[in-house]
C-alpha cells in the first residue's frame, strides 16, 4: 500500500489505541472550542449593541475573550506535551523500522488535522445549542430584561475556527521540533524521562523565596489608589515565577535536606518515601507548580465571583443611595412642595416614602497630606492626596441622621468615607475648629465598612450654623484665589432626595414622574436617577459574574486534566518499579501505602500553596473588589473560606477519580 494512503490510517490506529491520554485531552479541546465561541458568539450578537445599558457586559465579555484566548493556547500546549511524551517511543519504534522522518511529520499532520476536526465541530456544535441558554444567564446575571430571539453568527464559527487553527498548528510545530531533534534511539528512552533536574538548586529555592515573599509583600501592602492594577500583575508575576522555582528547586532542596538527616531518612517508612518523593520532584515539579498556580487562580476566581454575587445590593446602593437626587440653589423654595408632592405619588402608585430628605451643602476641593489635620489648597498636591470636602450645617445633620447633637462655635463634626481622620483639632485653610466627635454614619455618605480605603473618599465637615459654613466657605475662596466673594458664598446646592420602600414594579413609574415635577420647579440644576444608576452597575458587574462562572468551570476543567495527565504518565512510568519493589520483598501492602503517601503529600503540597498564595493575595483582592464599591471585608472572608472548602473538596475528589487511574496502570 502507497506509504501517503497509510499515515492517516496510522494517525487513526495511534491515537485509538492511545485513547486513555487522548480522550482527555479531546474533552479539553471541546471544552475550549466551546467556551471560546460562546465569548465570540455573544460578542458578535447584534442583540448586545442594542440592549440598554449593556456596554459594560459587553466591555467585560471583551476583556474576558483576550484573557481566554492567551490561557486557552498555553494550556493546550501544556496539554499536547503529555502527548507528545507518550507518542515518542512510538515515533521512535516507526524511525528504526524504516519510516522515514517527513512521513512521520505528515502522519503527526493528519493526527492534529483530526484532533482539529473533531474538537471544533463538536464544540461548535455545543456552542450553538446551549447559545441561548448562555445569553439567556448573561441577561439574568447583568438583570437586562429583554426578549431573546434564536442567532447564529457566522463571524463567531469563522473566528473561532481561525484561532483553534492557529494554536493546533502551534502544537503541531512543538511536536514536530521535539521530534527531530532527537534520534530514533533518544526517542525510545524519551518517554521514560522527566523534567530535567535543576541546576544551583539552593541558588533557586532562595530566588523562589525572594520573589514569593515580594509578590505577598506587595499584595498585603497594596493601597486602593490608581496603581492597584499595575501593583496586582506585578504581585501575580512574581507569585507565579516564585511558585515554579520553588516546586522545581525549592522541594527538591528540602527533601535533600531530610536525607541528610540520618535519624529521620534511616526508618523504614521514611526512607522509601522520601526517596520515593525525590524522584518523583525531580521528575515531576514543573507539573506540581502549574497546579499550584491553576488551583490559586480557581480559588481566587470563584472568591470574587461569589463576593460580587452576595454583595451585589451592597455595590449598587454605594454609589446611588437614592432613588432620585435632585440639585437646586441653595434658596430654592422646593422643600415645602416636595412633602405634599410625595404624598400624592405615594397614594397613586402605591409606594411606601423611606426617605425625604432635603439639605443644603457647600461642595470643595482640597488638599491633605496624609498624617496631617490641615486642609489645604488642592493645587498644592497630587491627584491621589485631594479630597471632596462637604459642609453641612448641624441643623440638616440632625435632621438626616434624627440626633440631636449641639456644637460650640469653635467644634465641627468630621465624618470620613475612608480612614478616619484621626486628630482633636483640623486646620481647615488656616481656620482652627475642635472635632468633637466623628460620626459613624451620615446617610447620603456611604462608608467603607473597614474604613482602610482612600481612593475616591471624601469628608463631610458638621458645622454649628450658617454662619460657621460661611466661615469656612471664605477661608477657602481666599486661599484659592476666588475673585468675586459674594457670588461665590451664593454656589451652596439644595438637595432633594427621595428613597422608595414600595413594590419594585411601580418603583419605576414613581421615580420617572417625580424626576419630572423636580425639573418643572424653580432654581432646577441636574438630577441623578438612582434607580438607572443602579441597574449600570448590576450590568457591569453581572457581565463579570458570567466571566468569573466561565473562567472558573476552565480553571477547574484545566486543574482536573493535568492531575489526570500527570497521573497516567506517572503510572506508566512506575509501573517498573512496582514490580522491583515487590521482588525485593516489599509486600503489596507496603508498596500501596508507599506509594499512597507519595501522591498524597506530592499532589496536596499544590492545594496548600495555593491556599498560601490565595491568604496573601486576599488583601489585594478586597482592594479591586473596592474599586467596584465593594467594602464588606467580612463577607469577604466568609467567601473566601467556602470556596476552599468547596475547592478542597472538590480538589480531594478530583484526587481520589485520578488516582484509580494511577493504580489501574501500576498494577497492570
Amino acid at each position: 500500500m502507497n506509504k501517503m494512503k497509510l499515515l492517516p490510517r496510522m494517525a487513526y490506529r495511534g491515537v485509538r489505541q492511545n485513547k486513555q491520554v487522548y480522550r482527555p485531552y479531546l474533552m479539553a479541546c471541546v471544552f475550549s472550542v466551546f467556551s471560546y465561541y460562546l465569548f465570540s458568539s455573544l460578542l458578535h450578537n447584534d442583540l448586545m449593541e442594542r440592549l440598554p445599558k449593556a456596554a459594560y457586559a459587553w466591555m467585560m465579555l471583551s476583556i474576558g475573550k483576550g484573557l481566554l484566548s492567551i490561557i486557552l493556547l498555553l494550556f493546550l500546549l501544556y496539554a499536547g506535551s503529555f502527548l507528545q511524551k507518550r507518542r515518542k517511543r512510538e515515533l521512535g519504534l516507526y524511525s528504526l523500522l524504516g519510516l522515514e522522518r517527513k512521513h512521520i511529520g505528515i502522519m503527526l499532520l493528519w493526527e492534529n488535522a483530526g484532533l482539529y476536526a473533531v474538537s471544533v465541530s463538536v464544540g461548535i456544535l455545543l456552542g450553538f445549542v446551549l447559545n441561548k441558554l448562555m445569553f439567556l444567564l448573561l441577561l439574568r446575571m447583568s438583570q437586562l430584561n429583554v426578549e431573546v430571539a434564536f442567532y447564529f453568527s457566522l463571524e463567531a464559527v469563522l473566528e473561532t475556527l481561525r484561532y483553534f487553527a492557529l494554536v493546533f498548528l502551534c502544537v503541531y510545530v512543538r511536536g514536530l521540533m521535539s521530534f527531530y531533534r532527537l534520534k530514533p534511539t533518544e526517542l525510545m528512552a524519551e518517554s521514560k524521562k522527566g523534567e530535567k533536574e535543576v541546576k544551583r538548586i539552593w541558588l533557586w529555592s532562595a530566588a523562589g523565596v525572594i520573589l514569593l515573599v515580594w509578590g505577598y509583600y506587595i499584595s498585603v501592602t497594596s493601597r486602593l489608589d490608581s496603581m492597584i492594577f499595575t501593583d496586582f500583575f506585578l504581585a501575580v508575576f512574581l507569585v507565579v515565577i516564585g511558585t515554579y522555582f520553588l516546586f522545581t528547586s525549592g522541594s527538591v532542596a528540602f527533601l535533600r535536606f531530610l536525607k541528610a538527616r540520618k535519624s529521620i531518612y534511616y526508618r523504614p517508612a521514611n526512607q522509601v518515601t522520601i526517596s520515593g518523593m525525590l524522584y518523583r520532584m525531580k521528575k515531576n515539579a514543573a507539573g506540581l507548580s502549574n497546579i499550584c498556580i491553576f488551583s490559586t487562580m480557581l480559588l481566587i476566581t470563584l472568591t470574587c465571583t461569589v463576593t460580587l454575587w452576595t454583595g451585589m445590593d451592597q455595590i449598587a446602593y454605594y454609589d446611588y443611595p437614592y432613588d432620585v437626587q435632585a440639585a437646586y440653589s441653595e434658596h430654592s423654595d422646593v422643600t415645602e412642595k416636595a412633602g405634599k408632592k410625595a404624598q400624592e405619588l405615594s397614594v397613586k402608585y402605591g409606594q411606601e416614602i423611606d426617605r425625604l430628605d432635603c439639605y443644603n451643602v457647600m461642595e470643595l476641593v482640597c488638599g491633605r497630606a496624609e498624617g496631617s489635620n490641615s486642609f489645604l489648597s488642592a493645587g498644592d498636591f497630587a491627584f491621589a492626596d485631594q479630597y471632596a470636602v462637604t459642609l453641612l450645617t448641624l441643623d440638616d445633620y440632625n435632621r438626616l441622621e434624627g440626633q440631636d447633637t449641639c456644637l460650640e462655635e469653635d467644634q465641627v463634626l468630621l465624618y470620613s468615607t475612608g480612614t478616619a481622620f484621626g486628630f482633636d483639632k483640623v486646620n481647615f485653610m488656616g481656620v482652627e475648629a475642635s472635632v468633637k466627635e466623628e460620626p459613624e454614619r451620615i446617610y447620603p455618605y456611604p462608608q467603607a465598612k473597614n474604613r482602610m480605603f482612600n481612593f475616591t473618599s471624601q469628608y463631610v465637615m458638621v458645622v454649628k450654623d450658617e454662619e460657621a459654613l460661611t466661615r469656612f466657605a471664605t477661608a477657602w475662596a481666599q486661599v484659592n484665589g476666588v475673585t468675586d466673594l459674594e457670588d461665590f458664598l451664593h454656589r451652596g446646592v439644595r438637595h432633594l432626595c427621595l428613597k422608595l420602600a414600595g413594590k419594585e414594579s411601580q418603583r419605576g413609574a414613581f421615580a420617572e414622574e417625580w424626576s419630572k415635577w423636580c425639573q418643572g420647579q424653580q432654581d432646577f440644576l441636574w438630577i441623578k436617577d438612582g434607580l438607572a444608576g443602579r441597574e449600570e452597575d448590576r450590568s457591569m458587574n453581572g457581565g463579570l459574574l458570567f466571566i468569573g462562572m466561565v473562567f472558573g468551570i476552565l480553571f477547574f476543567m484545566c486543574l482536573l486534566l493535568i492531575m489526570y495527565f500527570k497521573q497516567v504518565s506517572e503510572g506508566y512510568e512506575d509501573q517498573n518499579s512496582f514490580e522491583i519493589m515487590q521482588k525485593v520483598g516489599m509486600s503489596d501492602a507496603e508498596i500501596k501505602g508507599t506509594i499512597r503517601r507519595q501522591i498524597l503529600l506530592v499532589f496536596f503540597l499544590p492545594l496548600a500553596g495555593a491556599l498560601l498564595h490565595t491568604a496573601a493575595g486576599l488583601v489585594m483582592v478586597n482592594g479591586l473588589l473596592a474599586a467596584l464599591r465593594f467594602f464588606d471585608t467580612g463577607l469577604l472572608i466568609r467567601c473566601c473560606a467556602g470556596v476552599a472548602g468547596a475547592v478542597a473538596l472538590l480538589y480531594a475528589g478530583s484526587y481520589l477519580m485520578t488516582a484509580q487511574t494511577y493504580y489501574r496502570i501500576v498494577k497492570r
